[in-house]
């Protein structure tokens, strides 16, 4: 039977939809790439925002659409933070949390040994609730789709309650990896040829205390196995101090690429977020990592209308979006979730008023991307290459610039020097010439 997945999200739920994809390989069944005449669908959602609850709730009903008699399983955040909501899907045959997951290939096999049996298949509702005594979860995975980059997850969970943010309900507390698991699955991707790992987690930076260990840990293990790039994934403000700077700036393949969540450049609006740090230590912070890491890039998601926000707020957070100078801003709205306190903060901000603040943050960032991207003209950098499309090859460099040049040939998964000579807005990344392989 066919299975084909859809992930909805972060990087640490890409990762969960792949290790769901190395159990339904193992078990038998043919990894569809394309949605058309798939047996069973397999919805990963994400509940970060309202937005992304529809994303799934419009996924499960094309799914349904597209194959009236499929089994579609929906699992993931949304499941584990909201059940009764998803249990309200009808389209739904499965529904599985986040700690659930191992059993949806046996609930999978149940629908269709009813429907062989001409019953009419049982939904099945099944979220496990989080616990403080729960561990990591370890299924380790050899091959990850059509990537050059293998994502592994270290860490999961979040001890930390942001005022607006529902992903403690969804993902429980913070649990580490530990390492000798992770290295396990580490050799294993390097046997598949892999040449970049991602270290990714849901507060990446909470690594380690529950085992006796800190964050950099995972990152020296991967270091140290010889792979050409080590990258890690989003942070968060915690526990990256001066001696963790030190030692990441200390392994020659550590790609100095840093994504930390700034949320708000308004002290005020902080404070009301329930943040653990000021504009003044988030700016420190980053003026350290500029001054330990001269080509690293700082890369920031930044939230606009959270309740309260007045417009000096937002003009404050603009303002310090520009002084920090971020290669590259992700702008969202803020959008309320039942069960965090944000939700019963009044006054809530109007959707036209969001709308337009995103609007004037999104040109900042904007901006500074292409700032950014012309500073880049003239350099000779290497590019890990990942698409050929249309006689053009794109791919990153080690601060994860996208460089986009001609070929003749694909060259996925190769290691090449492209001299940079110009920058495109509607491609968001430079542009360049091969000089060698």
């Amino acid at each position: 039977m066919k299975v084909y997945l859809h992930s909805l999200g972060c990087k640490v739920n890409k990762y969960d939809t792949e290790s769901l994809a190395e159990q339904f390989r193992r078990a038998g069944f043919t990894l569809s790439e394309t949605p058309e005449g798939a047996d069973v669908y397999v919805i990963s959602s994400c509940t970060v925002t309202a937005v992304a609850d529809q994303k799934s709730r419009q996924a499960i009903r094309r799914f349904r659409r597209m194959s009236p008699d499929a089994c579609v399983v929906l699992s993931g955040c949304m499941v584990q933070a909201y059940p009764d909501k998803a249990a309200s899907l009808d389209e739904a045959d499965i529904v599985a949390g986040v700690r659930d997951q191992g059993k949806i290939i046996e609930y999978v096999n149940r629908f269709f040994a009813e429907k062989a049996q001409e019953k009419v298949p049982e939904k099945v509702l099944d979220v496990l609730a989080h616990d403080r005594d729960e561990t990591f979860q370890n299924v380790p995975i050899e091959e990850f789709l059509g990537r050059t980059r293998a994502f592994i997850k270290v860490q999961d969970g979040c001890n930390r309650r942001c005022s607006y943010c529902i992903i403690p309900a969804a993902r429980g507390r913070s649990r580490s990896r530990t390492l000798e698991d992770l290295g396990a699955e580490l050799r294993g991707i390097q046997a598949a040829g892999y040449r970049e790992v991602v270290l990714v987690g849901i507060n990446f930076c909470c690594y380690g205390p529950d085992i006796g260990k800190h964050f950099t840990d995972p990152i020296e293990l991967a270091c140290s196995m010889g792979f050409d790039r080590v990258r890690i994934g989003s942070l968060e403000f915690d526990n990256i101090g001066p001696e963790a700077i030190e030692k990441m700036a200390s392994f020659p393949n550590f790609c100095p690429q840093f994504h930390i969540s700034l949320q708000s450049g308004s002290d005020n609006t902080l404070r009301r977020m329930y943040r653990n740090y000021d504009t003044k230590a988030y700016k420190a912070l980053c003026d350290r990592l500029r001054e330990t890491f001269p080509d690293g890039t700082i890369t920031t998601d930044i939230m606009v209308g959270f309740p309260s926000e007045t417009e000096e707020d937002f003009e404050e957070s603009m303002a310090f979006a520009r002084e920090i100078g971020f290669e590259k801003i992700h702008v969202f709205p803020y959008s309320p979730r039942t069960g965090t306190p944000a939700a019963e903060l009044r006054p809530q901000i109007a959707k036209a008023v969001k709308k337009e603040r995103c609007r004037r943050m999104i040109e900042v960032g904007d901006e500074l991307r292409m700032d950014f991207l012309k500073r880049q003209i003239g350099r000779e950098v290497e590019v890990l290459c990942e698409t050929f499309e249309d006689g053009h090859v794109t791919g990153y460099t080690m601060n994860y610039t996208p460089v986009r040049f001609p070929s003749d040939r694909d060259l996925h998964g190769e290691l090449v020097t492209v001299h940079i000579t110009g920058a495109e807005k509607e491609q968001d990344a430079c542009v360049g010439t091969l000089l060698s392989e």
